[in-house]
């Protein structure tokens, strides 16, 4: 058997039942329970109509290894987190995120919410599922336990969420698990939630469950401007990310978020250290250290963050991509903390956002751009040469540093595909590097 396709750089990832099913799901689970190496493990699901079918194998997989599971039933995947940081247990939660509804797939973590990716550990469970692992002589039990409520005393403590007063929240849960919990968030808070397909439904029937897109925040906007709220948010399917609308209706890029709640992390935690993936904005190591805090850059994806932050001790990481990592959430991602410490923010301030973002978006930016290639490795070398003469780097695909203006240029890992972000003073500083870049592309 080959699970190349599926298993990622971070997760599992497929067509059900084409790619990923409950065959597929029984051996990853042995090779998971067999993997850690612990008496028991967390198992929780998102709400795809395979979600269920998947569980049960998944199970099947991780019990026959003579693993206990502890099954925390439908959750969003920083409650997986949670869960895993409180009881000092690994676990697996069964979502695809904000893939289709056809898809899905599992996130790991080991004790503390430690992350496991392609060199922590998923390329053993791989090699482990592929050949396959045998039973154990006594089959592990399953036990039901609900967490929800400890969830949420975490979630309000950590970000300090009773100073709240006062905040409209307009909140899209895009039918995925978000609405699993924050009904229950907002029930502690001095606060007004405006629901937006807040009930869990793996059909996504009203739009896909990915905010990353423009046409998904359609509805929400919408919603912003007829009724006022305080601050717009949308989640993707399983929650661990946010984006956010200001007053006005208009999106906060990921590094805008990123800035403003490393800012309030920092008066909380002087001198502190803040991370951030290199695609995000130069005004956030900008505003870090202009607040006291130390600055570090790294690679994307949420391996890389997580353990920069357990070798530095950083409060706080983001990523353009809007994951917001906390190190008193176990180092761990999630929209809903996101959320909270904005509207901290914003109660505080007693300014709106559409006002308060200004102090942290000095620059513009392209937002991310997709070229479809033939040769990837090709057409990024064209773009080298073409700016060799400049600094640049190689920590995370091609940045090159032109003073007033920078871009980076990455490689996906999955698609014929060169990601392009670009930042500079103005918007036709911008237009103008991007015009440069696509034609060196397009003639590579």
């Amino acid at each position: 058997m080959d699970l190349s396709g599926i298993i990622k750089a971070y997760d599992v990832r497929g067509i059900v039942p084409d790619e990923f099913d409950e065959d597929v799901a029984r051996r990853i689970g042995a090779a998971f329970a067999e993997f850690v190496d612990s008496d028991e493990v967390i198992v929780g699901h998102d709400c795809r109509l395979s979600s269920p079918a998947i569980r049960e194998a998944l199970i099947d997989g991780i019990t026959g290894q003579g693993t206990d599971v502890r099954l925390i039933g439908e959750i969003p995947t920083d409650l997986l987190y949670y869960a895993s940081g409180a009881l000092s247990l690994p676990g697996v939660v069964i979502t695809a995120s904000h893939n289709p509804p056809q898809y899905n797939g599992l996130k790991f973590c080991q004790p503390a919410a430690a992350p496991i990716g392609q060199e922590t550990g998923l390329a053993d469970i791989r090699e482990m599922a592929e050949t396959g692992v045998a039973p154990a002589a006594v089959r592990g039990v399953v036990r039901d336990e609900d967490l929800v409520a400890g969830y949420v005393d975490h979630v309000t403590e950590v970000t300090r969420a009773e100073g709240i007063s006062g905040m409209r929240v307009a909140a899209d849960g895009g039918n995925g698990m978000a609405g699993a919990v924050l009904p229950q968030v907002f029930a502690r808070l001095d606060a007004e939630l405006l629901p937006l397909y807040l009930e869990p439904d793996g059909t996504f029937p009203n739009h896909p469950a990915d905010p990353l897109r423009p046409e998904n925040l359609v509805d929400l906007t919408r919603l912003v401007l007829d009724e006022r709220p305080d601050i717009g948010v949308a989640f993707d399917g399983d929650a661990d990310r946010a984006f956010f609308i200001d007053d006005q209706g208009i999106s906060l890029p990921g590094s805008t978020t990123t800035a403003i709640i490393a800012d309030w992390f920092l008066r909380q935690h002087p001198g502190s250290a803040i991370v951030h993936n290199l695609i995000c904005s130069r005004a956030v190591p900008e505003i870090v250290e202009a607040s006291g805090g130390i600055a570090i850059r790294t690679k994307v994806g949420h391996s890389f963050i997580k353990q920069v932050m357990a070798d530095t001790g950083a409060v706080f990481g983001g990523e353009h991509s809007g994951h917001y990592y906390f190190r008193d959430n176990f180092r761990a991602d999630s929209g809903v903390m996101a959320m909270l410490v904005l509207m901290r923010v914003l109660s505080d301030a007693g300014v709106p956002l559409s006002e308060l973002r200004s102090t942290y978006e000095p620059y513009a930016q392209s937002g991310e751009i997709n070229f479809r290639v033939k040769d990837k490795a090709r057409a990024d070398a064209a773009v080298e040469r073409a700016f060799v003469d400049k600094p640049s780097d190689r920590l995370d695909g091609l940045t090159v540093d032109l003073g007033d203006r920078w871009f980076n240029l990455r490689p996906s890992n999955t698609e014929p595909v060169l990601r392009l972000n670009v930042e500079g003073p103005d918007d036709e500083a911008v237009e103008e590097l991007v015009s440069e870049i696509s034609a060196i592309i397009k003639e590579a």
